[in-house]
């Protein structure tokens, strides 16, 4: 078996596993705690898994508030996108593109959490527009 497993890279990690746990329904699995009071969180949302660390820039693991950005997007497929996407804002995320009927199949929309992680939550479209998506 495969799997990939993101690291959102953040200042202030605690404040993020608090905030995905509200923004997401997120469970902590487990967390690493270093001498220096730096974490590391991995968390799941239903079986999909990642994991929250604390900003290291001597390892070169920044935040995209360091950078000024982030160049991936987090794709989570919800069962109810307009819920999921209703109960991030008001957790304090930004909603970027709201949840629509996408020409690629999927019923989706984009938010910025309040760390400068990009998030598609959405779902496969009914009929062959979402099969590739399933």
């Amino acid at each position: 078996m495969n799997t990939l497993t993101p690291v959102l890279t953040v200042r202030g990690a605690a404040l993020a596993v608090e905030f995905y746990q509200r923004a997401l329904g997120a469970r902590e699995i487990h967390r690493n705690t270093y001498p220096d009071g730096r974490i590391v969180v991995e968390m799941a949302v239903g079986n999909a898994r990642f994991r929250v660390a604390d900003e290291a820039p001597e390892a070169s693991n920044l935040s995209p508030e360091t950078l000024g950005g982030t160049t991936v997007r987090l794709n989570l497929l919800v069962p109810d996108p307009d819920a999921f996407g209703g109960r991030l804002v008001a957790a304090g995320a930004v909603e970027v593109a709201p949840i629509a009927d996408q020409s690629y199949g999927l019923r989706q929309g984009r938010f910025a959490d309040p760390f400068g992680h990009h998030w598609l939550i959405g779902r496969p479209l009914e009929g062959e527009a979402g099969d590739w998506a399933r």
